[in-house]
């Protein structure tokens, strides 16, 4: 295939960090290249340098960066401009960020329209919704007035899709295109990419830390660490023999099906680009560095379709792919510490000078579960689905309309809530969003402690030092300041501020979702510890499905706030029997041999808790839904003793 894209040698640098030292690699056209590494390796840097769109005091310092021959670096910034949206364009990680919220979509696309393609009004009007069209966005033509706070995650990383082909693209920049998607629009939106590929024949340069995402779409694997490719090579190559250590440790650190023992994790972090490196850059963490690791930076080698820089490549042992095996069963207790009867959360829709309600969004509408304790219940579904206003409410950070909640045999009440905070913590999402940036990190976990008088003021500040050091945290953590931490640490304090005050039950809320794989490890051995040695029970609220099989106990799957289908982790995710919970296993990214194969797709977006479908809530998206399902919602059958599914097609026991 002809060269697309040729970077040689290039160097970026960002004060006295080289953020990208001497990377080289080509993209030919109609190929995916990937570009895969830890947060901070230099992945997003390369291509903001291929785009010329360096953070302030950023420079490129050396290299050349060659377009279809014509050499990005020597043209000036006039000339650039044409380049960008036009022969190169950038997805970028965040949508939300990147798509400007007070303007609407069809003007944010027509204005890519009007400078790379010099089309106005009608026809720029009728090819923006042919984008949209083409990107797979329901009902175009409404979407192109709608504002991007009011579309969902999926369609917003679709409309900027849709705009970086506006200018027609010979190379594609997908910077994590999917971070943090469900699994189900991450498929539909890599459907979508794949796709255009094929049609237009781009180039296209795919970044991510999933391997998941690098095994259905990379033809061709770059693996990246502090500011260097350490590897390179076909995708069934890569995935039938990763060569460099980095490489087979990122493979380790991956939650495999059915494997509860611990998962293999990388020490340390990525080392700061600023440092004066000397020998290989992996070397202080890699288990088979030998003394000239460190003293020797290593040169290429080449074995068959595959290249690596590391001194001991071809020598190392096979690497070991753990086998799938069961996750030995726990003794059931006695009685369940949280049971859930018919939780419902409806919001009041108000409207009018005199704000009377008109109508209420269902967030959450009739749910009943059951935790035991040290056990771990994983509640999975897409994005608005109500998960995570089922832990809130369960918190009473938003208010139950209507159900029972009982904790320990003592039913909730908003009139004892220091009781429930005592005995049920939350671990968000963000932890950087929710540790207060303007204190240090040992006042965090004291300020629990002491609203709700645990322990003895004279004992508080050694329990939080045990803390710190309980979670894996170094000494001196408890005087910083959360900046100073890495997204990895900043969730182990978030876990330490929960445990602070001694809880039975902890509400995780995503705590892994853009995660990389090795820091996930990290996060996963941290809570399987923590619940065998402290009898903590978990909810664990994630759409990553590969973490709920290697954590959880039970799973349930909720849509359109209502629970499809609960029993066994093991059972529901290996053998599902409703249509959703189906389509949720079979979208997910996996990098056996399989991964490649084309998977039936969950079509369409979930409907508004606003005006739910009669009927089946899913049927609008179920291949198998017949007229029973449009009119009447169906009881919840048992398959057997532990698992219930709600589907008219599933036979009960």
């Amino acid at each position: 295939m002809k060269t697309l894209l040729d970077v040689r040698g290039l160097v970026t640098a960002i004060g006295g960090a080289r953020v990208v030292d001497g990377v080289s690699f080509q993209v030919a056209a109609g190929e995916t290249y990937a570009l895969l590494g830890e947060s901070g390796c230099g992945k997003s840097m390369t291509a903001l340098s291929l785009m010329r769109l360096l953070p302030d005091g950023g420079r490129i310092d050396a290299g050349t960066v060659e377009l279809d021959g014509e050499n990005l670096l020597a043209l000036p910034e006039r000339a650039m401009r044409t380049v960008r949206g036009g022969r190169m364009a950038m997805i970028f990680q965040e949508p939300m960020l990147a798509l400007n919220p007070v303007i609407k979509v069809g003007e944010q696309i027509g204005e890519a329209l009007a400078l790379h393609r010099n089309l106005a009004g009608e026809a720029a009007h009728d090819t923006a919704r042919a984008l949209l069209d083409a990107v797979g966005v329901p009902d175009p033509a409404r979407r192109l007035d709608a504002y991007p706070f009011e579309l969902s995650g999926g369609l917003r990383q679709r409309m900027m899709i849709a705009m970086a082909l506006a200018g027609q693209p010979r190379l594609l920049i997908a910077d994590e295109p999917t971070t943090a998607l469900d699994v189900t629009i991450q498929a539909q939106v890599l459907e979508v990419l794949r796709a255009l590929r094929r049609e237009r024949q781009m180039g296209m340069l795919l970044i991510t830390h999933d391997l998941g995402v690098v095994a259905r779409n990379a033809d061709r694997v770059g693996v990246m660490y502090a500011g260097e490719l350490l590897e390179e090579g076909t995708r069934e190559a890569f995935f039938a023999a990763p060569q460099h250590p980095y490489s087979r440790m990122l493979f380790a650190a991956l939650p495999r099906p059915g494997d509860g023992g611990r998962l293999a994790t990388i020490p340390g972090q990525v080392p700061r680009l600023d440092a004066a490196f000397t020998g290989c850059r992996f070397a202080p963490r890699c288990p088979y560095a030998v003394a000239r690791c460190r003293a020797e930076s290593p040169g290429w080698q080449t074995f068959g379709a595959q290249r690596v820089r590391c001194h001991r490549a071809g020598e190392l042992p096979a690497a070991e792919m753990r086998a799938p095996g069961e996750r030995p069963a726990a003794a059931l207790p006695a009685a369940p510490l949280l049971q859930v009867d018919g939780l419902k959360v409806h919001f009041p829709i108000r409207r009018g000078l005199l704000q009377r309600t008109v109508g209420h969004l269902r967030a959450v509408d009739d749910v009943s579960l059951v935790i035991e304790a040290g056990r771990t219940l994983a509640l999975v579904g897409e994005s608005g689905c109500g998960k995570t206003t089922v832990g809130k409410a369960l918190l009473h950070l938003v208010e139950p309309s209507a159900g029972r909640i009982a904790l320990a045999g003592e039913t909730v009440t908003a009139a004892r809530l220091d009781r429930l905070r005592r005995q049920a913590q939350m671990v968000f999402q963000d932890p950087f969003s929710s540790l207060n940036p303007r204190m240090r990190v040992v006042d965090i976990l004291l300020e629990g402690m002491e609203a709700l008088h645990v322990g003895e003021a004279a004992q508080r500040g050694a329990a939080a030092a045990r803390l710190l050091q309980q979670v894996g945290l170094p000494d001196d953590a408890g005087e910083r300041y959360p900046h100073a931490f890495s997204g990895g640490q900043r969730q182990r304090i978030a876990i330490a501020r929960a445990l602070a005050v001694s809880p039975q039950l902890v509400i995780c809320d995503e705590p892994t979702s853009a995660l990389d794989v090795s820091v996930q490890a990290q996060i996963l051995n941290l809570l399987k510890d923590l619940q065998d040695e402290l009898g903590i029970a978990y909810l664990f609220i994630t759409h990553n499905l590969a973490v709920v099989e290697y954590l959880a106990h039970r799973v349930a799957v909720m849509y359109l706030g209502r629970i499809v289908e609960s029993g066994p982790a093991t059972e529901v995710l290996r053998g599902p029997r409703h249509p959703y919970t189906q389509a949720l296993v079979a979208a997910v990214p996996r990098i056996d041999a399989a991964a490649a194969a084309a998977t039936p797709q969950l079509a369409g977006d979930q409907p508004s808790p606003i005006n739910p479908p009669t009927g089946c809530h899913f049927h609008p998206r179920c291949p198998q839904a017949d007229a029973r399902c449009r009119e009447s919602y169906p009881d919840a059958r048992q398959t057997n003793a532990a698992h219930w599914v709600r589907c008219h097609m599933v036979a009960g026991e």
